[in-house]
């Protein structure tokens, strides 16, 4: 993996050290190695996956972050690549392998299509903590059209409901955390399934602020709901998100390895755009073909964001620990405890 550049080395220096707590739990992490991937399937010419070999595994992401943030222990909750490639039932081993429910969390990820009992033993067998649906899954429906109900089906949540499991659900649909039906659906999951832990990845996918706005209130009233910050470097949306949803039920994330690029995240007319300092595709990609900027990465972006923002929000230091680590800390650790007795 590339070492630190002069300019993020400068960045840590003058803008992290001291800022950042000791410990960082990065409640959103995509982790897998090659048994993971079904067999002769391949990531595509400029997927993300491709600059770190077409895996990512644990031990490149504690590398990363012994050069990029050397003062930190990272801690993290990690789940496989959500795609038709990925074998889900060989991911969830691999998480298993990699956790101990102690620094080290996994989650195994599931498809509609999946029966409740195969979605338990994934859960059980290796020592889980929950799971994490996709919408890529549903495959019967147009993109536009898919609601959360469908990427989770009862059965599926009921036993979520019954083991206290958390479920890190990235929802549908184009107008993601402002769209009436995600509205609708997201809060009824919280109130019909009261002991799952519902983590909104990405804070509802909400990246500019007009999406985010007036938004939150619904699960914000629900004990059982969390969002996390994976790929939001937007320090409006992290402002009101610090002034408008629970301070304890937020959690930090990266989405890491995607995290790792050079690029930020950008609001461009009540839209968002990836600004991107190298090829590679992840969703609206402006690629700077011409090297105009000389770019930091997501990872450090969104911890300037969340930086800036936890200032004009006037966090203390006490609730800064608790969204960096203790918050994920705790709600992981109960949930291994319940379900497989781990002190």
């Amino acid at each position: 993996m590339d070492n630190l550049s002069e300019t993020d080395m400068r960045i840590y220096e003058e803008e992290l050290r001291g800022f950042l707590p000791r410990k960082l739990f990065d409640a959103h992490v995509h982790l897998f190695d090659g048994t993971c991937l079904k067999s002769g399937k391949q990531f595509a010419e400029k997927s993300v996956y491709r600059k770190f070999g077409c895996e990512f595994r644990i031990e490149q992401y504690l590398e990363w972050a012994r050069q990029s943030l050397p003062e930190q222990e990272i801690h993290l909750n990690g789940f496989g690549q959500p795609s038709f490639i990925s074998d889900l039932d060989a991911s969830a081993v691999y998480s298993g392998r990699i956790s101990d429910n102690r620094r080290f969390f996994g989650m195994a990820l599931v498809s509609p299509k999946d029966t409740v009992e195969d979605v338990v033993r994934r859960v059980e067998a290796n020592r889980l903590i929950g799971y994490k649906p996709y919408l890529n899954f549903v495959d019967w429906k147009d993109k536009r059209d898919i609601t959360i109900h469908d990427m989770l089906p009862e059965e599926q949540m009921a036993a979520a409901d019954a083991k206290g499991l958390a479920v890190v659900l990235h929802i549908p649909r184009d107008e993601r955390l402002a769209d009436p039906i995600n509205q609708e659906q997201m809060v009824e999951l919280c109130h019909r399934y009261p002991k799952a832990q519902i983590i909104f990845a990405h804070i509802g996918r909400a990246y500019y602020l007009k999406n985010v706005i007036g938004f939150l209130d619904g699960i914000a009233a629900c004990p059982n709901a969390y969002v996390d910050t994976a790929m939001v470097n937007h320090e409006g949306v992290l402002e009101y998100t610090f002034r408008n949803f629970p301070r304890g039920r937020t959690l930090f994330g990266t989405d890491a390895p995607i995290a790792m690029l050079l690029g930020k995240s950008v609001e461009i007319n009540n839209q968002y755009a990836y600004l991107m300092g190298e090829d590679y595709a992840i969703g609206s990609t402006i690629y700077d073909a011409g090297q105009a900027v000389r770019f930091t990465s997501f990872y450090y972006e969104q911890l300037r964001g969340i930086k800036l923002a936890a200032q004009r929000a006037g966090l203390s230091r006490d609730e800064l620990e608790n969204i960096f680590f203790n918050n994920a800390d705790k709600l992981f650790r109960g949930i291994a405890e319940r379900n497989y007795g781990d002190q």
